[in-house]
């Protein structure tokens, strides 16, 4: 396993994050067996574990703590908060309320004293950041997380929660979890270019595009049923921008064939490839899921497969904007109207 730098942490991870959504009521509700999924990710190298309170409403966490009893040590890990928790208005969102409540109930269900790193896991328009950052540096200050991370900020977020850091003397995000695949490539217009500026690590998520790159769905197959934890929108068949995703599946699977490779190993391994992307987070529901995701690590993509993969979805280009995590807030009618 070659290690990379966790930006400017001086922590050393791996290229591949285990994602822990679908451990649990979401995925698989089997937990010896998702434990036993986690330590073959530990005993590969992967060395990152990525959950959240959120995921089957904390079932994932605690599963995650099983596995971790007596390997702890071995572990980076990362849950996040903001998501909804309850009917409760105040169990959410980035209020030094919550993230103090929050905190307190991932440690318990994940079973231990701290957690390496604390992300939140979508911007709160509702909250100033000041606010977030205070709560967050001051439990880094108690010793109940080492870093803060944020999740799907855009690149102009990125930059004002940095400034804010900086002119308040508040811990700053060191990492950011944005999605990225050969399918939504939006984050390589701005938000990469501003990670990378600022010396953050970049954990990116649904490097399989949430299954569209496994061959889940292929022109003229019968539609794969969907997990409870991905919006339906994004699977609709008969939007025309699903069916373009069609199309351009069957070509990715033709040069994934072509170059020897299943179309898992290439997706995974061109996510990885880009320089601003410090590690891939992949979910497995299964052994076998896991299984067909570690080879990636070892493929070194062509210079001609890399420029095939441009000509078929163009950098900085999300294909359907239905798989798009930005502008939720932005781009309502409500925010746009004069």
């Amino acid at each position: 396993m070659q290690y990379r730098p966790l930006g400017r942490t001086g922590v050393q991870v791996s290229p591949l994050t285990l994602g822990a959504m679908m451990f649990g009521p979401w995925g698989n509700d089997d937990h010896e067996d998702s434990v036993r999924i986690i330590h073959r990710a530990l005993d590969a190298g992967i060395n990152v574990v990525d959950t959240a309170d959120v995921y089957s409403a904390g079932v994932s966490e605690e599963i995650v703590g099983a596995a971790l009893k007596g390997r702890r040590d071995e572990v980076f890990l990362a849950s996040k908060f903001f998501m909804p928790m309850g009917e409760d208005p105040n169990h959410r969102g980035g209020s030094r309320r919550w993230i103090m409540r929050a905190v307190e109930d991932s440690l318990r269900r994940l079973g231990t004293d701290h957690l390496d790193l604390y992300q939140v896991h979508r911007p709160d328009p509702a909250v100033d950041v000041t606010e977030t950052l205070g709560a967050l540096t001051d439990l880094v200050r108690q010793g109940k997380i080492r870093y803060i991370g944020s999740s799907s900020y855009s690149g102009s977020q990125i930059v004002e929660a940095q400034w804010v850091s900086r002119e308040g003397h508040l811990e700053r995000f060191v990492t950011e979890q944005p999605p990225y695949s050969i399918l939504v490539r939006g984050i390589e217009e701005d938000v990469l270019p501003a990670v990378q500026r600022h010396g953050m690590g970049t954990l990116t998520y649904s490097p399989l595009s949430g299954g569209w790159l496994s061959g889940r769905w292929r022109k003229g197959a019968d539609a794969a049923p969907t997990s409870s934890a991905r919006p339906g929108a994004r699977f609709d068949m008969s939007s025309p921008a699903n069916q373009r995703k069609l199309d351009i599946v069957e070509e990715l699977a033709q040069l994934a064939e072509q170059a020897g490779l299943s179309l898992i190993e290439m997706s995974i391994a061109w996510v990885i490839r880009h320089p601003g992307v410090t590690s891939a987070i992949v979910g497995p529901r299964t052994m076998e899921q896991l299984e067909a995701y570690l080879p990636a690590l070892d493929v070194s993509l062509t210079d001609d497969v890399l420029d095939r993969i441009d000509e078929l979805v163009a950098p900085g280009v999300t294909v359907n904007p239905d798989d798009n995590s930005y502008g939720t807030h932005e781009l309502t009618p409500a925010a746009r109207r004069r």
